[in-house]
């Protein structure tokens, strides 16, 4: 078996940010692309923050990083086969790598899209292809796989299989997609299946917890609808489809602050579509009645997720970056000053990670556009493929994937 060869550079080592975090998940500890860590820049110097380690080898993909414990988790094709890498989250250099069986090939971009999703040890991963996988966060030891596809008779999709697994307690939540798959729970230690609900073709999103009093669910944003299932049976509590393109419903739902007794969703596509807040409350039969509480093509959201802070939403609306009101869905403003990409926040600062490869560093504002500092990856590092991997801020660092290479920055304040 040939294995991969990582090599990484390291350049600096710092002591990290004064209320650091892990970002053990796709989007943060919350999956809201948010970080609670402190103590980082709130200005760039021209030339950027100062690089930290430099680590190539990872392969083809888009899979960006998960940090837990002081490693980085990601996925990458490299010589036709996916793997699985396990990085020093400080340093870069390779702690281990597996293969996750055969790599997912595409005229658009092959390798994988998700993130990995680490707790308690272990290291949940999907591929492209469907392979749904749980791995020891130390050894990197497969301990159990599940071919969604081939095992569920669920069916891929036209970009690959994007999701990044979500872990509720005992359970990892995943959409096969298909008619006898479309959402579906395996036991976490064993990988066997808990459920199966029928239905929906799979879409490009991942899955997010809605903690509504008395009927606490997932929310899945497939590839026809968003809906609410019930993680301990798999049942269907509600369904939305005004916020579906019907063609790549690719960003996260954000969780919303809602009034007591209730919950908030704000859904959004591209295509011409846009975005909805909704509102759900669980009614007299065990279900949950889901209202359109505005409905807007002010943002309609691609292939990244919205952020939202102090009643703000922040995201791209197609290539235009917005600012909405999340109580009426009234924009504040627009600018065209960054170019369309991903974005993540922490400590009262907006990260944006252009397609181009352009880091761009933003200040909230309800009055405007206010930008930081900006950086370019080095253009000796740069793919031709556009960077859709998202920016991860924890302990200090800031990370940023293109393809087979790895950057992190020291964007802790001295």
């Amino acid at each position: 078996m040939n294995r991969p060869v990582l090599a990484a550079t390291l350049l600096s080592i710092t002591a990290g940010a004064s209320g650091a975090e892990d970002w053990p998940q796709w989007r943060g500890p919350n999956r809201d692309g948010v970080s609670l860590e402190t103590g980082l820049l709130s200005a760039w110097p021209d030339e950027g923050p100062d690089l930290a380690f430099r680590a190539d080898g990872l392969g083809a993909g888009y899979s960006t990083v998960s940090i837990t414990e002081g490693r980085a988790f990601t996925l990458g094709m490299v010589s036709g086969r996916e793997w699985v890498f396990a990085l020093d989250a400080r340093s870069g250099a390779l702690r281990w790598s597996t293969p996750h069986g055969a790599g997912y090939r595409d005229g658009r971009g092959d390798g994988p899209r998700s993130a990995p999703t680490v707790v308690d040890g272990q290291v949940v991963v999907l591929g492209a292809s469907g392979r749904l996988s749980s791995l020891d966060a130390g050894t990197g030891q497969t301990a159990w796989t599940v071919d969604l596809i081939g095992e569920l008779g669920g069916r891929n999709i036209s970009w690959g299989i994007s999701e990044s697994p979500l872990v509720v307690e005992d359970r990892v939540l995943v959409s096969p997609g298909g008619r006898s798959a479309g959402f579906a729970a395996f036991d976490r230690e064993s990988g066997e299946p808990l459920w199966t609900t029928a239905g929906d073709e799979a879409g490009y999103a991942s899955p997010v917890v809605v903690d509504l009093p008395g009927a606490s669910h997932v929310v899945f944003f497939s590839g026809e609808r968003a809906v609410g299932v019930r993680p301990a049976d798999g049942a269907l509590l509600w369904s939305y489809e005004g916020a579906s393109n019907r063609t790549a419903n690719i960003a996260t739902p954000v969780v919303v602050p809602a009034p007591p007794g209730a919950a908030r969703v704000f859904l959004s596509s591209d295509y011409g579509t846009g975005g909805a807040l909704v509102e759900l409350r669980a009614d007299d039969e065990g279900g949950v009645m889901a209202t359109e509480l505005w409905f807007t093509r002010n943002l309609r959201a691609h292939h990244a997720s919205p952020i939202l802070h102090d009643g703000v939403l922040y995201g791209f609306s197609g290539s235009v970056f917005s600012a909405l009101d999340i109580e009426t869905g009234a924009l504040f403003w627009r600018d065209r000053g960054v170019r369309k990409g991903s974005l993540t926040f922490a400590d009262e600062r907006i990260y944006v990670f252009t397609e181009r490869g352009e880091a761009v560093l933003l200040a909230p504002s309800r009055g405007g556009y206010e930008e930081r500092g900006r950086f370019a990856f080095p253009r000796e590092d740069r793919s031709r493929r556009n960077t859709w991997t998202h920016p991860v801020v924890s302990n200090g660092l800031l990370y940023l994937r293109d393809q087979d290479v790895l950057l992190a920055y020291d964007i802790a304040s001295r």
